[in-house]
């Protein structure tokens, strides 16, 4: 299993939740297609509204990818975004700034939002924990987000 984190702004995030899907890298397929049934998916953020929102700078979802394949959409004749499906969970959106020091995938710091300019990266088993507890209480932990 692999844990994954998604930089989006809040409003895709949250339109994401309500139709239970990701895209990743403005619709392209490449890294969805590396993501499997089961693996965790953190959203981070920025801002709050794409492009130039106020900034965020939070954690603003989590789940599971729910399916086996990225799947294409028409949202427009003009644009055809590929997606996952995914099963979130109920939880709080949470600011990424009290847990720069805990996480591993940041390594410098002082530069701790250089990560996030990759889009869609991979983060270790211990950072998901870091993020899920800050995110998620525990006694709603496996419950999903109902559509």
């Amino acid at each position: 299993m692999t844990n994954w984190i998604n930089t989006v702004s809040r409003d895709h995030v949250e339109r994401g939740v309500q139709g239970r899907f990701t895209q990743a890298n403005h619709g392209k397929p490449h890294l969805l297609r590396k993501m499997d049934r089961g693996d965790w998916i953190v959203f981070y953020s920025p801002r709050t509204v794409y492009p130039d929102g106020p900034a965020l700078q939070a954690l603003t979802a989590i789940g599971r990818i729910a399916d086996d394949e990225p799947y294409q959409v028409e949202v427009s004749p003009e644009f055809h975004p590929w997606r996952r499906n995914v099963d979130f969970l109920e939880c709080v959106e949470t600011p990424i700034r009290p847990l720069i020091e805990k996480l591993d995938f940041i390594e410098d710091k002082s530069r701790w939002g250089y990560k996030f300019r990759f889009g869609v990266f991979r983060i270790d088993d211990h950072d998901l924990e870091v993020i899920r507890s800050a995110m998620v209480a525990p006694s709603v932990e496996e419950t999903t987000v109902s559509p």
